[in-house]
């Protein structure tokens, strides 16, 4: 009798370029579309990915309800600064590269019918890096909140100061917490939610301020790098040191709430606060 059984295939099955990636953690080739239906969170092993500030805001917010403020701001160049690349260079770059004017956006929205002044930094323009104009939207955003009445959301993912605009980007934090103590006084509620990384002067000032401090599962958090840290005390630094596990049982964060729930969590502190 003549072999019925069919002929191997050679048909190639066509993938979509990008639709698989692999986790950086886990090491498993997920599918795109599922970590994206997880918010950007990894399916096999729970990793939270970093999130545009445009992703997060329409993650945060009900469909719809944001509003932008002060979108056109953008950093000038006062020391006229170059390393491998002139700042104004980079800036352009990377402005090109994310579609964005600067490093945080701020406006006013809803959070499950809540009303909310609402700040989200980019990790992906120059690492959220803190400068004069982000300094400026988040005191911007302190000042809108105090004059409305509404509570303050600020997701924070910064590598902290900008070291191309010097002594200019160290002053924002200063300035920053001047206006979150403006903030205290006028009995206004301020949530942090600190994604991963929140680190160095941003860790150092506006981060660190929140009446609630939410931090997302594995972020880092802290000031200086643990390198640099263990360099200078010289001393073997705890395991885990930096994650917001560490930071929750050592009381600098308030509760680590997974992306998933983090809408339900904040309208939930705003209903407990009265606002």
């Amino acid at each position: 009798m003549p072999d019925e059984t069919p002929p191997p295939t050679t048909q190639k099955v066509d993938v979509p370029e990008g639709a698989w990636t692999q986790c950086p953690r886990c090491s498993e080739t997920v599918y795109r579309r599922d970590v994206e239906d997880q918010l950007g969170v990894c399916p096999a092993c729970g990793l939270h990915h970093r999130v545009s500030a445009r992703t997060r805001i329409e993650q945060l917010c009900d469909p719809g309800t944001f509003e932008e403020f002060l979108p056109d701001l953008v950093s000038t160049d006062p020391l006229e600064f170059t390393d491998r690349v002139p700042y104004k260079e980079r800036l352009r770059d990377v402005q090109k590269g994310t579609h964005q004017a600067e490093a945080i956006i701020i406006g006013k929205g809803f959070i499950r019918g809540r009303g909310v002044i609402l700040g989200v930094m980019d990790p992906f323009f120059i690492m959220a890096s803190m400068g004069a104009v982000v300094g400026e939207k988040v005191t911007a955003a302190i000042e809108r909140a105090a004059d409305q009445n509404l509570p303050l959301i600020l997701v924070t993912a910064s590598g902290g100061a900008r070291m191309q605009e010097g002594m200019v980007s160290l002053v924002q934090m200063a300035k920053t917490s001047a206006a979150l103590a403006r903030l205290d006084e006028a009995h206004g509620l301020y949530i942090v939610v600190a994604s991963d990384p929140t680190t160095a002067g941003v860790a150092a000032s506006f981060a660190s301020l929140g009446d609630v401090i939410l931090a997302e599962p594995g972020a880092m958090i802290g000031f200086a790098g643990p390198r640099v840290i263990a360099n200078t005390i010289k001393a073997e630094l705890p395991e885990g040191f930096q994650t917001a596990e560490f930071m929750l049982e050592h009381g600098f964060v308030d509760r680590i709430v997974e992306r998933k729930d983090l809408r339900r969590e904040i309208a939930r502190i705003i209903d407990y606060a009265g606002k």
